[in-house]
């Protein structure tokens, strides 16, 4: 009997503990959009801004997100998925690729209560910021530094 009770109580003690539960990550209510081209964050000039702005989000827990212009890569489909991330609540979007960052002039004209940032050669209004950096780091630098503003107000 004592041996069962010893086998028992080392089955028990040998027992793996378990699983934590796993944690919803808490973000803060502020959210950076980015439209790209059809190729997404792993075209070129994507790369260094949907870099930034992830590393920006760990740090500070502003939502991130993405959005590619499917279809026809013209100003006018651009503008299509433009308007849908200002309908979506983005408080800053940012832009990179061709169609997209000439998309910021018509849409931002619209919605000027929004925040747009075109990655790329565009024209600086109220609302609208440019970036026209090309080294990837410096580009990575911005995108990061424009999200990390919305958590402290910066923005």
């Amino acid at each position: 009997m004592a041996g069962m009770v010893a086998v028992v109580f080392v089955g028990w003690a040998a027992w793996p503990d378990e699983e934590p539960e796993p944690r919803q990550r808490e973000y803060r209510a502020e959210t950076a959009c980015l439209l790209t081209g059809n190729q997404g964050v792993a075209a070129a000039e994507a790369r260094p801004v949907w870099a930034g702005m992830q590393e920006a989000s760990l740090t500070t827990q502003v939502k991130v997100q993405y959005l590619e212009v499917d279809g026809p890569q013209t100003v006018e489909n651009a503008e299509t998925f433009l308007a849908s991330l200002v309908q979506s609540r983005c408080d800053v979007v940012l832009t990179v690729g061709g169609a997209p960052v000439e998309a910021v002039r018509a849409t931002a004209a619209r919605f000027p209560a929004t925040r747009f940032v075109a990655f790329g050669p565009a024209v600086a209004t109220h609302n609208v910021s440019v970036v026209e950096a090309s080294d990837r780091d410096a580009v990575q630098r911005e995108a990061r530094g424009i999200v990390a503003g919305l958590a402290s107000g910066k923005d």
